[in-house]
Order: C-alpha cells, then structure tokens, then sequence
C-alpha cells in the first residue's frame, strides 16, 4: 500500500517516511536510508524525519552520522511529542561510541518526557552502569523492566532486537549490553 501511496504521490513525505521505517523493521537498511533522505529533501524541516533516519544510522553501525541528524530533529522541534524518541535515539547513540557521560542526559530527558517507554530506562541503566553508578543504574533497569517485564534479560532483548548490521550488533554488544549487564541484568 504504501508503494501504491508513492505511486499516486511520489512527493508524499509521509510515504516517504512511513517506508523508511517498513524497510528499516524489515532490516533493509540501506533502502530505508534512501526513502528517509528523500522525506526530507522533500520537506527539509520535517524533523520526524531526521530522527528516524539517525535511528537507521545507528542500525548500519554510524552513530556519528545519528548523532547529527538528531540533533537536527531537536533543533527543529525541541518539544515535539515525539522528542522523547529523539532523545532516546541521541543517547544510544553516544552509548555505541562508548561515550557514557553524554549519553545520560538525553536519556534521562527521554524518561522524563515518556517514562511508559521501556527502552528509555534501558538506555539510561546501560549508560549509568558504564559510567559505574551502579546503583542508580539498577534502579532504572528495574524501572525499565517494570514497563516491559518480557524484557528481564540480555537473551529476550537479542531475541526482540534482531535488526541492524553486523557492525551495529557489534558495538551493541560491547556498549550497552555491556552496560545493561553492569546494572544487573542477566544474560539469561
């Protein structure tokens, strides 16, 4: 359908958009980057946009390149509903460099601004704990495991999080998994 969208209205950026992220759950990276690129040079202050090509960024493994385009979202639209989901992906993408002080912020802005959002308080428990606050680290993985209970250790989540390029599973592992286990959370 939303190809038949793009057929009648190649111009269409919510198409657009909405394809990025098919193709992005459908692991088709590079693909979802492109409709995302589009969008926005359709619409170059569609900050939903951004957001959502930095997470695509982050799944082909380029958290530097992330970190541009969500700082561009937020300079767009700072108190937007969806900025909790920027800030989210901002910190992951701070984690994936291994950059733990940096990350903490905008995840805590994401827990403030949704805290009914699991993978906030995930990120900041992962941040925290490879900062070595690990006691304010175990008190948001237990937060984040109060919002989404099925997510109880480092196995469910690889079997959730399947997406992402090998590069991207990589630093995954050694940042925040890393982190998530400084916090407390099992591997099994």
């Amino acid at each position: 359908m939303l190809l038949e969208a793009i057929e009648c209205d190649a111009n269409s950026v919510r198409a657009r958009a909405a394809l990025g992220l098919l193709r992005r759950l459908q692991n088709r990276l590079d693909e979802s980057r492109i409709e995302f690129e589009t969008a926005i040079a359709l619409v170059p202050n569609y900050a939903p946009a951004f957001c959502q090509l930095g997470m695509t960024l982050i799944c082909l493994g380029e958290p530097e390149a992330a970190i541009l385009q969500i700082e561009k979202a937020l300079r767009l639209s700072p108190h937007d509903a969806t900025s909790p989901t920027a800030y989210s992906i901002l910190s992951q993408a701070h984690l994936l460099l291994g950059h733990a002080e940096p990350a903490i912020e905008p995840a805590r802005k994401a827990c403030a601004g949704n805290p009914r959002l699991y993978f906030t308080h995930m990120l900041l428990a992962a941040a925290l704990g490879l900062k070595g606050d690990v006691e304010e680290a175990r008190a948001a993985l237990a937060q984040g495991i109060r919002v989404r209970p099925d997510f109880n250790s480092l196995a469910r989540l690889r079997e959730y999080c399947t997406w992402g390029s090998p590069r991207f599973l990589v630093l995954r592992e050694e940042t925040i998994y890393l982190g998530l286990r400084r916090a407390g959370m099992p591997d099994e």
